[in-house]
């Protein structure tokens, strides 16, 4: 009773101090960063207004300048980037000449727009595909208007879709640019105004973008788009300068702005890319404090990557290339930048020269990845889908349940189906350790009497426990083993729902009309039956109907299991439900789904095995043991059963039959508890009864 009161005690204070925690110190805090940021922007637009700048329109800022290598350095076969008479940009930093005069301090940066008065600020060409739209700015020839067809921002599909890539005035830019660097000429800027020869770029109609520097040097840009999301950009420069030239083609993405990061460490979120074939992920927090990431690769690719969406460079994979990750501040905002430098190609006077790259924007669709891998030889483009560490797992996994949901036609079924599929594929390991734990089970109320005969002595208690397990035959790890082999095959098919965009608003059945996102019913809300807007105080006690229908699963199935024979132990775990179902209540709906489907399957084939050896729930057996008749009276010693006789015997009286009924009663106690104890360690009674009456 004390201990159930200790129990109780340790769980309701641990219940005030998250409570406490989060309404005396989270809820504080946040509300003084909001307040502090608001007076960082405040200041910003004040010092700002004096210098007659409002708000930074390009990415850049000295620290993020502070990041490039020192000039004068050039690697083998480049030209030197930033030295005095050269133009473009500085590998590591923003490989732009607009930027860089920002930089530099001889101009100053744009005010900041929306994006509809930014996609007006500049001449454009409309981009249009079934999977993207958006346009081509002619000022810098920047891919910086790109929208996902199709994918919406909510589930209604009236809200508006997926923008990704964003112009340079606007609040947060993202885009790709492309473009040469080269000493003694002139080449494209960030505000090269470029001619177009086409009204729109489409899966069947290219663009080609030219500009004339003034010296006799041609720039071309012809951009090729497919039906999925990869734009094709093929550079050429044309000299008639007279003269020989040198020129290193580039690439790169900026990203303004931190995204609103979902926090889960199962799930990256930031730089990534391939390197000579190998898979390098960088957080955003881990750019901004340890600085630019350079590394060289001989074919790959690298980019920006979110949960479902990607944006990402494509050199010529044949090429080798120097890459790096670095990040700044524009403004308010932190900066984030992935390029590459292809080495240098000399155009001679009267001659040509021409690089072919690509970028990728849209979404992580595996099978569209695998087709660029497979068909243009991006190399181990796949990885882009956050597969994790059971890579092995979890990409077979994938294309499994991507092959259901293809035939059953919703993805909640696909998730059950795929479920009962490996369930059956791991039914022998399975059946193993429940026959194991089974056995434990059977055993509970033996253990309980030996944990009251020792009281607190553990050590004897342990003895004891240890001799019961060596006669029984029962080993204890038995149970765990398999299941231990099977802990990746469930990880890897966790991180396949949770990664996975298929499952994005994708309904099943009832109120759940997006696996993806958490069960929308709380019990807060009467489970939907009256509109109230949850305080974020309280969102973690707004419990949902999946999660509660996983909590009592589990629950059930940790009653079919056998108890610790630590009674704290024991108690310890009967909250391990309960702390699940918080923990998983904001999880997206198909994986509590899954969850809570794996149970039901695991309680139905433990309940099984557990009613085919006998064993009850509470534990113990459920077949009774036997009990022996008593002889007729007066004829114990010449007509009674072999029983009997063998009770008699090893009590060592004669055959005449003259025990007092006393004697007789406890011999009969002695044969009964005897013949339960076989018949729990599943020994055949008259082998042993026959056994003793031939040594009799």
């Amino acid at each position: 009773m004390i201990e159930q009161k200790n129990v109780i005690l340790a769980v309701a204070i641990s219940i005030v101090i998250l409570l406490g925690w989060q309404y005396f110190y989270e809820t504080p805090r946040l509300e003084e960063q909001q307040a502090r940021i608001a007076l960082e922007q405040q200041a910003e637009a004040e010092r700002n207004a004096k210098l007659g700048v409002v708000l930074p329109g390009s990415p850049t800022s000295a620290s993020l300048g502070a990041t490039a290598p020192a000039t004068g350095a050039p690697a083998a076969g480049m030209p030197a980037v930033g030295a005095s008479g050269s133009s473009g940009p500085r590998l590591g930093v923003d490989m732009s000449v607009g930027n860089q005069k920002i930089i530099d301090g001889l101009t100053k940066p744009s005010s900041s727009e929306s994006r509809e008065a930014a996609l007006k600020a500049t001449p454009r060409i409309p981009l249009r595909s079934e999977r993207l739209s958006g346009s081509i700015s002619l000022v810098g020839g920047r891919i910086d208007d790109l929208v996902l067809t199709g994918y919406h921002e909510e589930l209604d599909k009236s809200s508006p879709e997926i923008v990704l890539l964003r112009p340079t005035k606007s609040e947060k830019p993202y885009y790709a640019e492309f473009g040469w660097i080269g000493e003694g000429v002139k080449t494209p800027t960030a505000e090269t105004l470029w001619t177009a020869r086409g009204t729109r770029l489409t899966p069947k109609t290219p663009l080609l973008l030219t500009w004339e520097n003034g010296d006799g040097v041609t720039f071309e840009r012809r951009y090729g788009l497919d039906d999925n999301y990869m734009v094709t950009l093929t550079q050429r420069v044309k000299n008639s300068s007279g003269r020989d030239l040198s020129l290193a083609p580039y690439g790169l993405l900026s990203r303004t702005g931190t995204p609103d990061l979902l926090g889960f460490y199962i799930l990256h979120e930031g730089m990534l890319g391939v390197f000579d074939e190998t898979l390098t992920e960088l957080d955003y927090s881990d750019l901004r404090d340890d600085g630019t990431q350079r590394q060289s690769t001989t074919g790959g690719w690298l980019g920006i990557t979110d949960k479902y969406w990607l944006a990402a460079l494509i050199p010529d994979q044949k090429v080798k290339v120097e890459t790096s990750f670095s990040s700044g501040r524009r403004g308010n905002y932190d900066l984030y930048q992935a390029d590459y430098l292809a080495p240098a190609q000399t155009v001679k006077s009267g001659g040509v020269i021409e690089t072919t790259n690509s970028v990728f924007a849209g979404a992580k669709v595996l099978r569209i990845l695998e087709m660029y891998e497979t068909e243009h030889g991006v190399t181990r483009f796949d990885l882009a889908v956050d597969f994790g560490w059971f890579y092995f797992l979890t990409k077979p996994i994938f294309h499994v349940i991507i092959w259901l949901n293809d035939r059953l036609g919703n993805f909640g079924l696909a998730i059950l189906a795929l479920t009962v599929m490996i369930k059956l594929a791991f039914f022998p390991l399975a059946n193993k350790s429940y026959v194991s734990m089974s056995r434990m089970k059977k055993l509970q109320p033996k253990l309980v009497e030996l944990r009251e005969h020792h009281g607190d002595d553990r050590q004897g208690m342990n003895q004891a426990m240890m001799a019961l397990y060596k006669t029984e035959k029962v080993n204890p790890a038995a149970g765990c083993l398999p299941m231990l082999v099977q802990i990746p095959v469930f990880f890897a098919l966790y991180k396949t729902l949770f990664v996975s965009i298929e499952m994005r608003h994708a309904p099943y059945y009832g109120w759940i009309h997006d696996l993806s996102a958490p069960d929308p019913l709380g019990i807060l809300t009467g489970f939907g039956m009256f509109p109230w807007e949850v305080p974020a105080t309280y969102a973690f006690l707004n419990l949902g109907i999946w999660p509660l229908i996983m909590g009592f699963s589990m629950f059930l199935q940790q009653r079919l299991n056998p108890a610790p024979a630590d009674p704290m132990q024991a108690k310890i775990f009967m909250f391990m439900p309960i702390m699940f179902t918080f923990l998983l209540a904001k999880f997206p709906a198909g994986l509590v789904i899954y969850w809570a489907w794996n149970n039901v399957l695991s309680m139905t084939q433990q309940w099984i095995i557990m009613r085919r050896m006998g064993v009850a729930v509470s534990g113990g057996s459920t077949k009774p043991a036997p009990t022996p008749t008593a002889p007729p009276r007066g004829k114990s010693g010449k007509g009674g059963s072999s029983k009997g006789g063998s009770g008699k015997k090893r009590s060592g009286k004669n055959d005449s039959g003259k025990s007092d009924s006393g004697k007789s009663d406890s011999s009969k106690s002695d044969s009964s508890k005897s013949d339960s104890a076989k018949n729990d360690s599943g020994e055949n009674d008259n082998g042993e009864s026959d056994s003793q009456e031939k040594k009799s």
